[in-house]
């Protein structure tokens, strides 16, 4: 397995644990039918993050913010893989995306203005390098 598809499938397993680290404290702040329901917005009033407490919300923004960046990352590892362009630049990238994403998680937490966005840059120019030296 190549490193870039390596640090993919750490930054899958990363997303579990946001899952997770969402999912607790989400099935303890609200009641068991709001979070096991379609989550309708007439029949809860408003947006699963609407209901959180303010850290819980932002774990629940931050993973699917995580849902949002794996896509493009998997695409450049696709390319960079399957165009059989892995470089130590695309390797470096790749985990350089991992560790961002990573940071990520407590810098949204937290609230760390405003690092992290960018910490979030710093993985989202990760993967454009991927993307770009695969074209090279």
């Amino acid at each position: 397995m190549t490193p870039e598809l390596t640090a993919l499938a750490l930054a899958a397993l990363l997303q579990v644990v946001q899952f997770v680290l969402m999912a607790v404290p989400a099935n303890l702040e609200l009641k068991p039918g709001q979070t096991a329901s379609p989550r309708d917005r007439d029949r809860l009033g408003g947006d699963l993050a609407d209901l959180l407490s303010k850290r819980t919300a932002r774990l629940y923004r931050a993973m699917n913010n995580h849902f949002e960046a794996l896509i493009l990352f998997t695409i450049a590892v696709l390319i960079v893989t399957l165009g059989d362009q892995s470089s130590p630049l695309t390797r470096s990238c790749a985990w350089i995306y991992l560790a961002a994403r990573v940071a990520y998680v407590p810098a949204y937490a937290f609230g760390w203005v405003p690092w992290r966005s960018a910490i979030w840059f710093v993985g989202f120019g990760a993967t454009c390098v991927m993307l770009l030296a695969a074209l090279i």
